[in-house]
């Protein structure tokens, strides 16, 4: 029931659209209470998803250059600092050759914590430049 103060504010004739119920006091707190934590753990499962992304491109555009250099027959020393300069930090870098293809794989851990288990890499492979014409 409205207080009379209440009933005078409104014009006569006009009912409250919503009136209050004395049992849903705290209801938005307790569902805000709720939802809020899950949309804060969605939002960092959404960033570090982005983050991930972003070292596994690393990761490919570390291998594509370690590979090229390697094709061009580039010291075995250059072929991995170009490699790590691309490559996320603390990336692992292998360059091995079998025959006429060199293979360059790039490794790194995602960001955050240990416990999101995920390897990120990738392996580029590149024909080596002395064995391109050469044929019998």
């Amino acid at each position: 029931m409205a207080s009379s103060e209440e009933r005078a504010a409104r014009p006569a004739g006009r009912r409250d659209p919503f009136p209050r119920l004395a049992g849903d006091r705290g209801f938005v707190t307790a569902e805000a209470a709720m939802v809020l934590p899950v949309l804060i753990a969605f939002a960092l499962a959404l960033v570090w998803a982005l983050l991930a992304a972003s070292a596994h491109i690393q990761c490919v555009d570390a291998a594509r250059a370690g590979a090229r250099a390697a094709a061009r027959q580039d010291p075995p020393g250059t072929v991995t600092t170009v490699a790590r300069e691309t490559a996320p930090d603390g990336a692992q870098v292998t360059v091995r050759r079998e025959g006429d293809l060199v293979r360059v794989r790039v490794t790194a851990k995602p960001p955050g914590p240990d416990a999101l288990a995920l390897d990120l890499d990738h392996e580029a492979v590149a024909l080596a430049e002395e064995t391109v014409g050469a044929g019998g």
